[in-house]
């Protein structure tokens, strides 16, 4: 991932963003999911969002940082898992914490224009790798690093049984969005047409898993 260039003022994480924040960013990633990287500038953002391009400037600094602030801002739409689901339903289920998560994956990619924007990365990040990075770090990787921790929170607790608890999270998400995101990211129409049900997916999906990771009755919570 490239750093910020020289003078470019980069958002503080967890700031709160003003109306003019929420107004940019909203015109910015339309703009961007339209034309991409290059067919957007500070211009263009500012129009769009009914500001001035000085105003944009002072709030980001550069194009690039805009980007980067915009990824933020698709992703905080995600409402996945944390521990907290975990430890404040102690009688919850393995299957109902799972459920749940896949459900949130499926909603996210149905509700949201996060089609659009992994086709977007997908573009851009041959010629851009710092889009691809920036992707994950701000998205994907808070995502699957916060179901990791509420899969260890199932193995401390004997609901379920997995040594490995980032590699179990990635397959888990695997089994779901290979049907249910990534035929219409790259839009395999035939496919995406004949694909079952999304609550057929998640169901076969958490059977899937638990087959693997149940604990076994008399057996310790984490293999080695």
């Amino acid at each position: 991932m490239s750093a910020d260039r020289p003078g470019t003022r980069r958002k503080e994480p967890g700031r709160r963003r003003s109306a003019s924040d929420e107004k940019i960013l909203a015109a910015a990633k339309e703009l961007f999911l339209a034309d991409r990287y290059d067919g957007v500038t500070l211009e263009r953002v500012a129009e769009s969002a009914g500001l001035s391009r000085q105003t944009v400037y002072n709030r980001f600094g550069s194009k690039e940082t805009v980007f980067r602030e915009m990824v933020r801002y698709h992703w905080s739409a995600f409402a996945g898992p944390d521990r907290r689901l975990v430890e404040r339903d102690a009688g919850a289920s393995a299957e109902e914490i799972l459920r749940g998560f896949a459900r949130s994956l499926q909603r996210f990619a149905a509700d949201t224009d996060q089609i659009r924007f992994a086709r977007l990365v997908v573009t851009e990040s041959a010629r851009l790798p710092w889009i691809a990075d920036e992707f994950y770090r701000l998205g994907k990787g808070p995502v699957v690093a916060a179901f990791v921790v509420s899969l260890d929170a199932l193995v401390d607790s004997g609901r379920l049984r997995c040594p490995d608890t980032y590699l179990a999270a990635r397959q888990f998400m695997g089994l779901v969005q290979e049907f249910l995101v990534w035929p219409r990211v790259m839009a395999f129409e035939e496919e995406t047409a004949v694909q079952p049900a999304a609550e057929v997916v998640i169901e076969e999906a958490v059977l899937s898993f638990l087959a693997r990771y149940a604990p076994a009755s008399d057996g310790p919570a984490r293999s080695g």
